[in-house]
């Protein structure tokens, strides 16, 4: 008997043996709030995708894939990934296990931040270097907001 014919038999008359149809993973809620927290830090700093990669030592693709939350991050690469944001690990993690009201507004923030929009209004203000025009210009927002 054959080495394939050997393995077939055993797939099909030992049922424990038999290949189990791979059901496709669904992205784990806290997997993409992680991703997304990575893009936020990379657009924050203007880097593009190839060039966090190439940090990384891993493709353009792969970051797509962690900050979509469709690849898990292993705790070395996240360990990386905070060294290279300049941030601390736990950055990724700050309210994840709190309520769900606190880690929907938590979304709703980081969403906004990945807005073209949002990160040049948040960079010109970090470069405002009066605490009066700072206090000024927020008042302004608010009030446009209706805040």
């Amino acid at each position: 008997m054959s080495a394939e014919r050997a393995v077939q038999s055993i797939e099909t008359s030992n049922p424990p043996y038999r290949r189990a149809a791979m059901k496709p993973r669904r992205g784990d809620p806290n997997d993409m709030e992680i991703g997304t927290r990575v893009r936020t830090l990379r657009l924050q700093r203007g880097w593009s995708q190839t060039e966090l990669g190439k940090a990384l030592n891993v493709t353009f693709q792969q970051i797509q894939k962690y900050e979509k939350g469709t690849n898990r991050i292993s705790a070395g690469r996240l360990q990386r990934i905070s060294e290279v944001l300049n941030v601390p690990v736990t950055f990724f993690y700050s309210g994840l296990q709190g309520s769900r009201d606190e880690q929907r507004s938590s979304d709703i923030d980081f969403r906004f931040l990945q807005t073209d929009g949002a990160l040049r209004l948040v960079r010109a203000y970090s470069r405002i270097k009066q605490p009066k025009v700072r206090l000024q210009l927020l008042r302004l927002a608010e009030t446009v907001a209706g805040d």
